[in-house]
């Protein structure tokens, strides 16, 4: 696999990989609708539980010889990596997708199969070191993406990375339409990520109250802190209002995350980029991959 054939796409859009909100109905549906479709290897419960989501997203996808590539993403310092890895081998997922973690182990085990490894990256140093260890592409996390954000204007980001290197870029943070798509090539990107907009699609995991509250919000309702993941991340104010907390007077991570309301907290606190406001109503993945290819053939 190479960059030649991941940009043989309907759009050049990976579909960002969601915490509690990518599974396979979603990953699938990208694939079948032309994007790369992917989700955090940490979603499914247990070792057992991720089998069965690799084994249906492959058997899915085995008979649709036009659909695109779908990724694991790793989170390299989760405590059962190495059974993961063992899985993504086992099943030979064509891109796997490192983050909170150097790509270090990832790199040989998917070269050893013919995969693609890509990077995620919020710094250059962090670039550099990726570049270093052999990684097929970096995804480059810039300030207004949903989840666990970036800092670096896009503009700034994506320019210095290609004074230094030309393979795969994906540029990730407030891409929502086609025409930030054909934009993010004129930049430099190769391909983009797209979160927020997919999380209101009929197929991912989100809630219904997540899916409807991002078409009422827009980027004002946006804002960033540490206190819920420990490192920068933009999560829906209203949200946090809604679960009994000031989000101008957040208590710190570590006494965010102990206590009985925690569990409750994590799963009605939502994320969304900057981006949000082009969410206007629920569809379906293949509906918006074919209002995101109109907009990105007319732009």
């Amino acid at each position: 696999m190479n960059i030649k054939t991941i940009n043989n796409l309907s759009v050049p859009v990976i579909v960002a990989p969601m915490f509690r909100v990518s599974g396979p109905e979603l990953v699938v549906n990208a694939c079948r609708s032309g994007v790369i479709g992917s989700f955090p290897a940490i979603n499914p419960r247990t070792i057992d539980e991720l089998d069965q989501w690799l084994s249906q997203i492959s058997s899915s996808l085995a008979d649709v010889p036009d659909a695109a590539p779908y990724a694991v993403n790793m989170v390299i310092r989760s405590e059962r990596f190495s059974e993961e890895l063992e899985l993504v081998k086992r099943y030979q997922v064509p891109i796997v997708i490192s983050s909170v973690g150097s790509p270090k182990a990832v790199v040989p085990a998917v070269h050893s199969y013919g995969g693609l490894v890509l990077a995620d990256v919020a710094t250059l140093q962090h670039a550099r070191k990726a570049v270093d260890l052999g990684v097929d592409g970096l995804i480059l996390l810039c300030a207004g993406a949903g989840g666990n954000t970036g800092w670096v204007n896009p503009f700034a980001f994506v320019r210095a990375v290609r004074e230094f290197y030309d393979g795969i870029v994906v540029l990730a943070g407030s891409v929502m339409d086609g025409t930030s798509i054909r934009a993010a090539e004129v930049l430099g990107a190769n391909l983009v990520y797209m979160g927020t907009r997919f999380i209101a699609s009929e197929e991912s995991m989100a809630e219904i109250e997540y899916k409807n509250t991002l078409i009422d919000v827009d980027a004002d309702d946006v804002m960033t802190t540490k206190a819920i993941t420990g490192i920068p991340a933009n999560f829906l104010r209203p949200t946090i209002v809604s679960a009994g907390l000031d989000p101008d007077n957040l208590p710190a991570h570590s006494e965010f995350n102990i206590g009985v309301n925690r569990k409750k907290r994590w799963k009605n606190i939502w994320s969304a980029g900057q981006g949000v406001g082009a969410v206007k109503d629920v569809m379906s993945v293949s509906q918006i991959v074919e209002q995101l290819e109109k907009e990105y053939k007319g732009s």
